[in-house]
């Protein structure tokens, strides 16, 4: 009679396993940062709230909703507008530039706009809501 030679189970140990995975997981909590650095500052007032003449100072950016920027009535593109500020700029740092978006505009287009006059350098930007879209009651 043969005699049965009896099976060993091999029994994996799940302690190196969880020890990986606690290191991964310090590892991304301390890599990760959860704090927001890049943040917009804006000045959100309504139509005639702001100083008529400090108004006519300042340039204005339209945003259109078919993704027309306009810079002091000029439609121009996102890289010819931030040349433009930039030199604007140059002559003037205290420059306040007024965005205006239109009612149906995407919120993504009004942030890189934003993103992109304060990378241009522009540190008083104000956000002016469209009067010509508002309905009245």
């Amino acid at each position: 009679m043969a005699t049965r030679s009896r099976r060993t189970r091999a029994s994996i140990s799940l302690t190196p396993l969880i020890d990986v995975v606690f290191i991964l997981l310090i590892f991304f909590m301390l890599a990760s940062s959860f704090r927001n650095w890049h943040t917009l500052h804006l000045d959100v007032s309504p139509p005639g709230a702001t100083d008529q003449s400090r108004e006519e100072e300042a340039l204005l950016v339209e945003i259109d909703s078919s993704d027309a920027l306009r810079l002091a009535g000029d439609v121009v593109s996102l890289d010819e507008l931030d040349a433009r500020v930039r030199l604007r700029l140059a002559n003037a740092p205290d420059l306040e530039i007024l965005v205006q978006p239109r009612a149906d505009v995407p919120l993504q287009e009004v942030v890189t706009v934003l993103d992109r006059l304060t990378a241009a350098g522009a540190s008083q930007v104000s956000l002016r809501t469209d009067a010509s879209t508002k309905t009245s009651p």
